[in-house]
């Protein structure tokens, strides 16, 4: 017996991405300009750290906007209020992921009679100590993401979102 999923689009779907595509360019090419002059404001404000592009990439999607925020240039204001300080300038962001290496479910995994018959205590360690990545939570702490929908503004937009982040910085110590 097959538990495989058919997942064929309807001609509907199809006729609905087929118009879709035909704005593909435009939308990406303003995200790209969006994100380079979001950038380049979010740069002068101290604990906010952008994601770069590396050398030898030459576009970027932006299905998300990434940026690193430094509770400790926000008065230790804790991510989860400056998210919510975001919202009320009306700038909805996210955390993002939690750091996946640490899900429950791994643990389990891990300690399961099955995984235990299998593998011995020295294979089990060793695998705990790859899956310790303190770049990758730091990272997961750190996190704010902007929707690729917020790139498709106008640059008064972006404007808005890299001052609603310089008020909270302002005012950061009385937010914490």
């Amino acid at each position: 017996m097959s538990y495989g999923c058919i997942l064929r689009m309807t001609e509907f779907q199809a006729a609905l991405l087929i118009e879709q595509l035909t704005r593909v360019e435009e939308q990406s090419r303003l995200r790209e300009q969006n994100a380079q002059y979001l950038t380049s404001q979010l740069r002068e404000i101290p604990g906010i750290a952008p994601a770069r592009m590396y050398e030898g990439c030459t576009r970027n999607a932006y299905h998300l906007y990434m940026f690193r925020y430094d509770k400790e240039r926000f008065a230790n204001l804790p991510r989860a209020r400056f998210l919510r300080a975001l919202a009320a300038e009306s700038v909805p962001a996210s955390g993002g992921y939690s750091p996946l290496n640490k899900e429950p479910f791994l643990e389990r995994t891990l300690t399961s009679r099955g995984f235990q018959r299998i593998y011995d205590k020295r294979v089990l360690g060793e695998y705990r100590e790859r899956m310790d990545c303190p770049a990758n939570d730091k990272l997961c702490e750190q996190g704010v993401w902007l929707t690729q929908t917020m790139l498709l503004g106008s640059r008064s937009d972006m404007d808005q979102i890299a001052e609603g982040i310089r008020k909270i910085h302002t005012h950061s110590a009385a937010l914490a």
